[in-house]
């Protein structure tokens, strides 16, 4: 009597609801196989299709529109790019370029003849000068008319005028003429180096911010496709409830089997609500990658890249990759440049062993002027020129130390050098690795989710027919699910593998 039940039901079933073709028909039709693998990888973006059981059962409520591509919306690269533009990071960085470009201004400053001019106004105290001899100026007294004897030097009043006010124009320049071959030529070459170190950091800023703001846009997909995959899950355990409950009716399983169910609804809603949350939490790392304000007044996002169609990207050999990071990373740049402005630094601090040759010019124009003697009220012009050497026996001590100092700092360096290379050697070889196990799981992620839903099917009808348990129907919808989310997390991570690769590489850093 059970068995003419169990069979009248499993008729209905199949009557009411018809399943999909198999794999055997569509060919008979005419699908190529590769429409019938599509069909497989499409399920993680449209509604999971129930297949056998009542009639009352709702069509399943899948938010589609999370993962489907809205025209304008966000892309990845847009999500880099704006991110790049608006890092603090890489505004941090912009500034420190700019103040190596005001050191760079300075030093080319250097080139240029030293030029100073003076201009003063003194006030002088009054006195009484003193006279020459003992009245005053010596003059000479004619003798009488008609003697022989000489004139006779007689002291009269004589004294320098004493002139209060002075004032003084002068104007010398300097050229430093050892200094341009040691010290000045070798520091405006350091700081042109120091700025391309500061350029390089900006670029090394620009390119992080890059990969992170579309790795975080990919991952904000992965959570929108998550929340869809939990949707599916949870129509898919509704329906399985809907099932035992008949199946409870015919009297086919117990009471605990549909409590065992509703237990599962329960905590579909849990995980429902959980990948919300975090599709929520990864939307706001985007904004905040974008820099979109507090977000409260911003319009929802919405992707303007799907994930279907994801293929797997081909890189070249590993030793081409190494060779090609080494040659683009913009940290090694920064770090190499670092070392030559340090070695010409180094020879700016040994030129203070030699001696420093300059010549210089002076023009003065003063009243009185002192070279002129005796002192006259008026305004006199003068002019110096010459040539000095000059030399401390103490710079010797003082350059051997800063010397050792400038040393040592070029070691330690050059060491962060190949320590650097041997990270991104590591990095390089990694992101390889990720992209070649990416291009496998995209291909293995498609066949298990064939397999799952084809599972799955059979689990359903077996269950329908009384051929089958609750724990068997249940394990199919867990096999279901987990291949749903593993063939999201494969196209996932075949774009993020793709951006990492790039960075490695030090592509994004163009």
């Amino acid at each position: 009597m059970n068995q003419k039940r169990n069979l009248a039901s499993s008729r209905s079933a199949k009557q009411t609801h018809p399943r999909l073709p198999s794999a055997t028909a569509r060919q008979a039709v005419g699908t190529p196989l590769f429409a019938a693998q599509a069909l497989a990888v499409a399920a993680l973006f449209v509604p999971s299709i129930a297949y056998g059981g009542p009639p009352e059962v709702a069509p399943p409520l899948v938010e589609k529109d999370l993962l489907r591509a809205t025209p304008g919306g966000l892309t990845a690269e847009q999500v880099g790019k704006r991110a790049a533009e608006t890092s603090y990071g890489v505004k941090a960085s912009e500034e420190s370029l700019r103040a190596a470009a005001g050191r760079v201004d300075a030093a080319w400053a250097n080139f240029l003849p030293k030029l100073t001019a003076k201009a003063s106004y003194t006030r002088l105290s009054s006195f009484t000068p003193p006279s020459l001899g003992s009245g005053g100026s010596l003059v000479a007294t004619p003798s009488p008319a008609g003697t022989v004897n000489p004139p006779v030097l007689v002291a009269a009043n004589f004294s320098f005028p004493i002139i209060l006010n002075n004032y003084l124009l002068e104007a010398q320049i300097v050229v430093p003429i050892s200094d341009y071959f040691l010290r000045i030529n070798e520091g405006y070459t350091a700081s042109t180096q120091a700025q391309e170190a500061a350029r390089q950091d900006v670029a090394t800023a620009r390119a992080k911010a890059l990969t992170e703001g579309k790795s975080a846009f990919y991952n904000w997909l992965r959570a929108r496709g998550a929340v869809v995959v939990a949707e599916q899950a949870r129509e898919d355990v509704k329906t399985h409830l809907v099932d035992v409950k008949h199946q409870f009716d015919a009297g086919n399983v117990s009471k605990a089997d549909v409590l065992r169910v509703e237990s599962s609804v329960a905590a579909s809603d849990v995980q429902v609500e959980r990948t919300k949350n975090l599709a929520e939490l990864l939307e706001r790392q985007v904004r905040i990658a974008l820099h979109d304000g507090d977000g409260s007044d911003s319009k929802p996002l919405s992707p303007g890249e799907a994930l279907e169609g994801t293929t797997a990207y081909i890189p070249g050999t590993l030793t081409t990759s190494r060779e090609e990071a080494w040659s683009k990373r913009p940290e090694l740049k920064s770090l190499s440049a670092n070392v030559a402005a340090l070695r010409k630094q180094s020879n700016v601090i040994r030129a203070s062993n030699y001696p420093q040759v300059a010549a210089f010019g002076t023009a003065t124009y003063a009243n009185p002027n002192q070279r002129r003697v005796p002192s006259a009220n008026e305004w006199f012009p003068t002019w110096a020129a010459g040539v000095q050497a000059t030399w401390s026996p103490n710079d010797l001590v003082a350059t051997k130390g800063n010397a050792a100092d400038v040393d040592g700092k070029i070691a330690a360096i050059e060491a962060q050098m190949q320590q650097a290379k041997e990270g991104i050697d590591l990095e390089v070889t990694q992101a390889h690795q990720g992209v070649r196990e990416s291009a496998v799981a995209l291909d293995a992620t498609k066949r298990q989710l064939t397999t799952a839903e084809e599972a799955y099917r059979v689990a359903r009808e077996l269950f329908n027919a009384g051929r089958a348990t609750p724990t068997l129907l249940t394990d199919a919808e867990t096999e279901l699910t987990k291949a749903r989310l593993d063939a999201l997390n494969a196209q996932v991570d075949a774009r993020i593998a793709k951006v990492r690769l790039d960075h490695a590489m030090g592509r994004d850093a163009d």
